[in-house]
Order: structure tokens, then sequence, then C-alpha cells
């Protein structure tokens, strides 16, 4: 049986057994709700908004399933051609069927109970047709519906159709909370043609999360270029490109992106959202596809930073298959009570101005001033002392620094190697990181593209010879800059309660070195006359309209504080409504167009 064919007779299955046990039936739901205008916009709709709406009956999670498909299909591949979506998830409509179901009769998991989220596609999601299922109540139990399998590739050819051992860590939690894995970030137009890929769903990213050389940001040899939404081929920014550019104009109703130095950041500064990237070790990597174990981090990109406190709390925790997260805090905190309008009165907000005027993008750019003087005068209006400047001491060395090149190298080729190994299936027979470099080299109608044709990275990476007395070395040097001497240093020099900074650039740095927390708002909007510039042969930035975002960022397992911050900005600046994407990139099918239908 054909993956579509699985897929419909699973629908069909479930719908039976649904009305079985006695749904409210679709016409009255129609009745009731279609004329009175209350249908949530999934341009900004909230998670609670969403929930209000599901456990009203106003719809259901097949209706919000039905819509960002809809959603997906205008912008993906046609009109302007986004890209931000890779495959869609052959099972979402039974899954969603299901937990429709469990809803009505036993409520909700969690908070994310039937909600779409989109992955970002390094994070791994089963393949294998039938290893598991998702049973849910008397009849459901019955059916045992098969949760049929993503691909989980990097966006690489090679490893289409790989079969990963089980679940990522975070999607684990994800199931379990009652979400919907919507799908991962485009399939290309010669893909789209086959009937396996017409049916499947996950985020585009910059493959292997921008770490195979110099390629452009949001590229992807499954996938193409993503482009951003608020602007014609302008940057999306990588690696979770697809997952910033989805979000935010409502093509899922949040995220999950993955940093190691930068890559939740950026598209979410690029893309007017909201990123969380996590400290070290709060969220698990077990099943992502890795860069170094010392950075990497799962965090959500979601429109609101309540959104994304909703589920950083949901996928953070401690997994046995990941031994950095055993070292985080015993208890997990519930990080919507972080959301405080008065957070920041009375607290120390520092600007690391040295930082700021040492990088090349946001530190030279005149419109990114004007906009964080603007926040600056925002953040003290709430209450808070800005302390300006609060340098990091180590801040003119770790622009000269070549210790992270170090570490990541050694990293990802060592662990690299072991994910491939790890794989039960791979089709392209790669099996390490040398025969990646060769399949890149034997398939440049796949793998390459225009103007680009660098694997630089990959090829440092091959070269390194595992973790010596220089690579811990690097390793030391690179928590000290980021951390003792730098984030920490500034903080506690100036009896300080976060950092804060613009998104683009040398942000993330000292960050990603020192494995500490930032959370990401929106800032402002380049305006209508900037001079357009190149970000390569595909894309462009800055451009008229595309975002700019503003991070605050402390030391280790800070995330209450940060998230706390961040809220109180998001509130009194409400950025993000001030601008909406430009027209083509902006959806049209709304729940309206779904329920009753």
């Amino acid at each position: 049986m054909t993956i579509f064919g699985l897929w419909l007779s699973v629908f069909l299955a479930v719908m039976a057994c649904w009305m079985l046990e006695g749904p409210l039936a679709p016409s009255a739901i129609a009745t009731s709700t279609v004329s009175s205008g209350i249908f949530p916009d999934l341009y900004e709709a909230s998670v609670a908004e969403l929930q209000a709406g599901l456990d009203a009956g106003t719809f259901t999670s097949v209706d919000l399933v039905k819509a960002y498909f809809a959603r997906i299909d205008e912008v993906n591949l046609k009109g302007p051609a986004l890209r931000p979506v890779l495959e869609l998830n052959p099972s979402a409509l039974a899954q969603a069927a299901a937990l429709d179901a469990e809803r009505k009769r036993t409520g909700k998991r969690s908070a994310l109970h039937g909600i779409p989220i989109l992955l970002k596609d390094n994070i791994a999601t089963i393949a294998s047709e039938g290893t598991q299922f998702l049973t849910s109540g008397k009849c459901i139990d019955k059916l045992r519906i098969p949760i049929l399998g993503l691909n989980t590739t990097a966006g690489s050819f090679s490893l289409l159709g790989s079969v990963v051992p089980e679940d990522a860590g975070v999607v684990k939690r994800l199931r379990a909370a009652g979400a919907i894995i919507l799908g991962q970030f485009q399939v290309t137009a010669s893909e789209s043609t086959t009937a396996h890929s017409r049916q499947l769903g996950k985020a585009n990213l910059s493959e292997f999360a921008e770490f195979r050389g110099n390629l452009p940001s949001g590229w992807s040899g499954r996938g193409g270029q993503t482009t951003n939404a608020y602007f014609p081929n302008a940057d999306p920014c990588g690696s979770s490109s697809g997952s910033g550019v989805a979000v935010s104009i409502g093509l899922t109703a949040v995220t999950l992106g993955t940093e190691t130095d930068g890559s939740i950041t950026c598209p979410s500064s690029n893309n007017n959202a909201v990123g969380i990237k996590p400290t070290l070790g709060l969220t698990s990597r077990a099943g992502v596809i890795p860069i170094s174990e010392h950075q990497d981090t799962v965090g959500p990109i979601t429109r609101s930073v309540t959104d994304a406190a909703i589920v950083l709390s949901i996928i953070a925790g401690k997994d046995p298959n990941d031994n950095f997260t055993l070292a985080q805090p015993p208890v997990v905190p519930d990080f919507t009570k972080a959301l405080n309008k008065n957070a920041l009165r009375g607290k120390r907000i520092g600007v690391p101005r040295r930082a700021f005027l040492n990088d090349s993008i946001s530190g030279n750019d005149p419109f990114v001033n004007i906009v964080f003087e603007q926040a600056l005068s925002t953040i003290r209006s709430l209450g808070a002392t800005v302390v300006d400047p609060a340098d990091l001491p180590s801040a003119d060395e770790i622009v000269v620094s070549n210790n992270e090149t170090i570490v990541l190298n050694t990293d990802f080729k060592i662990q690299i190697n072991a994910y491939y190994a790890g794989l039960l299936k791979n089709p392209s027979g790669v099996r390490n990181l040398a025969e990646l470099i060769a399949f890149d080299n034997s398939h440049p109608q796949l793998e390459e593209p225009v103007n680009f044709t660098d694997q630089s990275e990959f090829i440092a990476s091959e070269a390194t010879t595992g973790r010596n007395a220089s690579f811990f070395q690097s390793l030391a040097f690179d928590h000290e800059l980021g951390g003792s001497r730098g984030i920490d240093a500034a903080l506690k020099e100036h009896r300080l309660d976060a950092l804060v900074l613009p998104a683009p650039g040398f942000t993330t740095v000292p960050a990603a070195l020192a494995g500490y927390p930032i959370v990401t708002v929106p800032l402002g909007f380049y305006p209508d006359n900037v001079t357009i510039g190149s970000a390569g042969p595909l894309t462009i930035y800055p451009a008229p309209g595309v975002p700019i975002g503003l991070s605050f960022f402390s030391t280790a397992f800070s995330e209450v504080d940060l998230i706390s911050f961040a809220f109180a900005y998001e509130q009194k600046t409400q950025t993000r409504l001030a601008r909406k994407a430009f027209p083509a990139a902006i959806p049209k099918t709304q729940l309206i167009d779904i329920v009753g239908k």
C-alpha cells in the first residue's frame, strides 16, 4: 500500500470511529460559529486563542490541520514560493481526529493538545510506518493508529529515506503533550511529483544547520532557497530559516528550531518572531542531527513570548539519552509564570557596547542604532536602570578567537559519524562524513546551489583527529571567553540582571561559547527607503520592511528572568503588530473557509 493509501485508510477509519463515539456534528459547528465571526485570525492566532476555540467546539484540530495545510499550499511552492516547509505529515489528520475525540471524552493533556507544530528538519521523527501507534479512547484503542513517518534529512539528499531508531527527545515530549506534528521545513519542485513527497511534512533549513560551508542562508538541497515573507527574496537567516518564516505568517501555530550559534536568534530576528535559545542542557538534543554537543540547543520560535514559554515548559527537562540534560535543576519551571508586565521594574540591564561596536553587521548599521536606542528608552520607561556601557572583558578576544571553530569542527566529525552509524537504514549508502563529502561532489545537480559548491566546513571537520589536548584547551577557553570573563563577568561587575543587544550579528557568540540562553523579540523593521544589500546570489539583506530583533541574554538557566523581561518589553511595544508580510506572502485561507465545508 502507498503512503497515501495508508494515510487515507487510517483517516477514514478514525473518522468513522469518531462519529460512533458521538462528536459534535459538523453541521452544528458550522451553524453555530461560521456566522458569528469568532474564528481567530491564523496569521496571529495564539495557542490560548486556539485552545479556547477547540474547547468551545468552535472548530476542531482536524479543521486546524486542514487550514494550515491549505495556507502552506498557497505560499510554499506556489505564489511567492517562500519554501519554508519540506514535508507535511501524512498522519496529521488522523492524529488530529484522535486528539479531538480524546478532548471531547477526557479533556486536554496540556496547553499544546491538538495544536499543530512544525519541526526543523534536523529533529528526528520516526520513519518506519506502523512501528509506533497513537492510542486513545475505546474505539481508537482498537484501531491502533499508526504514526506514519517523516523524513529527517537536515535538508540533504544523503539522508532522504533514512530511518531513525526513535523520535527525538523533544518530539517524545510534544507527542506526550498531545501536539500534532504538522510537518518539517519544503520539497523541491522535482520532488513534489512523487507520491512519497507529496504527502509528507517538516521545515526547511540551511543544510546541515548551515555547517557545510559557505552556502546561502536558508538553502538546502532538498528544500531549495527559503526566503523572507517581509520582502521578496530577502534573507530569512539560518539555519532555522523555515521555522522562522513559517511561524511569521501563520503556516502553523508554533515551531521548533535549533541553535549552535545564532540559528534560533537570527531567524527570529529576521522574521518578526520570538525565539528562545535555551541554556545548554535544558532541552534534549537526543535525536537531533548534530553539530556540537557543547553548543547545540533546541528551542521554540513563535509569534509571542507567551507561546514560546508554553512550548519551552513542555520540551524542557532531563533525558537519559542526553547526559547534558542531567545537570539541569531538578524541577522544570512553568515558564508561563514568568509572564509579568512589570518584570523590568527595579532591574539593572546592561549594554555590552564594545561587543556591539565590534560587530560588522548591527554595530555599523545606522538604522539598527536608532531602533536600539528607542528600545533602551522603552526599557528605562518600564522601570529598569540601563547600565551603558556594561562591557564584556573578553569582547575583543572573542572577535579574533578561533577556538569555536576548533571545537565545532572536531565535534561535528565525531557526532555526525555516530549519527549515520546509528541509522536503521539509509538508502543513499552514506555512512560517515567522508562519504557525505563524496556524495555531494557526485550529485551536483542535487547538492550545489547556484554559484556555490562550498564544503569547506565539512572538509575542515574531516581533517580533525579527535578530541585531543588542543580541543579541550579550546573548549575551556571558549567557556572562559563567553562565561567567566564574558557574560558572567559583566553581570557581576555591574550588578546586572541581564544584558541586551540587537539580535543581528555578534550578540549570539558569547552565549554560544558559554552555553547560555537568549530570548529574542521583535525590535523594528527596516524603512522603505533602506538601501537594498546582497546576501549572496540568491537573497538580499537588508531590504525594506525586513524585521530586526532585540535579544536579552544572561547566565545559565536564567530563562525565567529573560522570558519575563522579554514579555514586559513585548507587551509595552507590540512591535510585531506594526507591520505584516508583503501581500502575496500572506496566506488567505482561514478557519471560516474550512469549518463545515
